[in-house]
């Protein structure tokens, strides 16, 4: 029996966090937005992937989702609206000086970005993550760290969905004020097994690994 998460849990970190700026209420249900961005990346390639990993977070919390798609504008004030954005793609990601400076107050008012390198990303994210915070450079996270066991468990850390230059995954994160606040996964492709089963035929079981890792993810990032 899958277990659930707590609402009440959620609702507390997610609505009363000291200095949260997110738009969010407590009849509000959680989406997690898709990041737009120039650069002639496509940060819009697979667009059941939320819908699909949304779904199984309802199925396997007490989280309220919508399962939805929908993209956001760093330049604009809707990425407010949202408490966790996730951005993807394989090619060339370009921040503004706008969007590097909405972002920035996003994520210091309680905003979560989660990364995923779907192959080709890694390169160019690493640029423009260090104009949002010029003093760090990715760290990776430990394999004990809370986000492998907040609700499914990874004691060896991320799963492996697609297979490419036979590197092991690796999650990197960003901080800020001690708080993880972005969470970036390379060779991994985990962002591959949450979109409609015949886009990247994957087994069954790395389809599941792939969705329980996405979940973990989400439930982090409205708990801590």
């Amino acid at each position: 029996m899958i277990k659930k998460i707590n609402i009440f849990l959620i609702i507390l970190f997610v609505l009363f966090s000291p200095g949260f700026l997110i738009s969010q209420t407590s009849g509000s249900k959680i989406k997690l937005a898709r990041v737009k961005y120039s650069g002639g990346g496509d940060w819009y390639n697979d667009p059941s992937a939320e819908v699909n990993l949304l779904r199984y977070v309802a199925r396997a919390t007490n989280i309220p989702v919508e399962p939805v798609y929908e993209y956001v504008d760093l330049a604009s004030d809707n990425l407010f609206l949202y408490p966790l954005i996730f951005l993807t793609g394989h090619g060339n990601v370009n921040f503004t000086e706008e969007e590097v400076r909405k972002l920035r107050a996003y994520l210091q008012n309680g905003g979560f970005l989660y990364i995923d390198d779907d192959y080709g990303l890694d390169e160019y994210i690493r640029k423009e993550m260090k104009k949002v915070f010029p003093d760090q450079d990715f760290v990776e996270l430990p394999f004990s760290h809370g986000i492998y066991h907040c609700h499914f468990k990874f004691p060896n850390g991320l799963p492996k969905i697609h297979e490419h230059d036979k590197k092991a995954p690796q999650g990197f994160g960003l901080f800020y004020q001690g708080r993880l606040c972005v969470f970036y996964t390379y060779e991994a492709n985990l962002g591959d097994g949450w979109p409609d089963p015949e886009i990247h035929n994957n087994p069954p079981e790395k389809r599941e690994a792939s969705l329980q890792m996405g979940t973990n993810i989400i439930v982090w990032a409205l708990t801590n």
